[in-house]
């Protein structure tokens, strides 16, 4: 009995690597359709922030616009990169490079469009956000956005 509920709460609530673990290595392409390995921009810097996100999804645009207005402050007192990966399909992603022109977000952009990253990440909500040190280890993961999120954020790259 004890066996059946172990394996139904896998079930329901996924194994994920979300809790903690290795950020998984994956190729992705940035918005001009070149192939980027997210493990180089990972490695890059003490730490980065990888967001996922959708053209159509408010939440995220959201996040992103809060985030916007710590972010430059951040990256000179963190050494933190902040990578926004679509999930949108060929056709979301056509609307993408438009709502980023119409942003004040200096951000890196990249693609999942088959979302393998996001299968291998097992989540389903987006925006679904991480934190990985410089040796790919997630330090943070977070689903949602509320505003004040990004001060939550912003305590978890001043801890580590």
């Amino acid at each position: 009995m004890k066996f059946i509920l172990v394996l139904l709460s896998t079930i329901i609530m996924g194994t994920s690597v979300s809790d903690g673990g290795k950020f998984p290595a994956a190729t992705l392409k940035n918005l001009d359709g070149e192939t980027v390995k997210i493990e180089d921009i990972t490695s890059e810097h003490k730490k980065t922030i990888v967001s996922f996100w959708a053209s159509w999804c408010k939440p995220c645009k959201s996040e992103m616009d809060a985030i916007a207005e710590y972010y430059e402050e951040w990256q000179e007192d963190y050494d933190v990169e902040f990578v926004a990966i679509t999930i949108d399909n060929a056709r979301g992603l056509a609307k993408v490079p438009a709502i980023i022109a119409s942003k004040d977000w200096n951000y890196t952009f990249l693609s999942d469009p088959n979302q393998e990253l996001q299968r291998a990440l097992n989540f389903q909500t987006i925006p679904q956000t991480f934190v990985v040190d410089q040796e790919n280890n997630i330090i943070y993961s977070h689903n949602g956005y509320t505003p004040g999120d990004e001060l939550e954020l912003e305590a978890i790259l001043k801890g580590h």
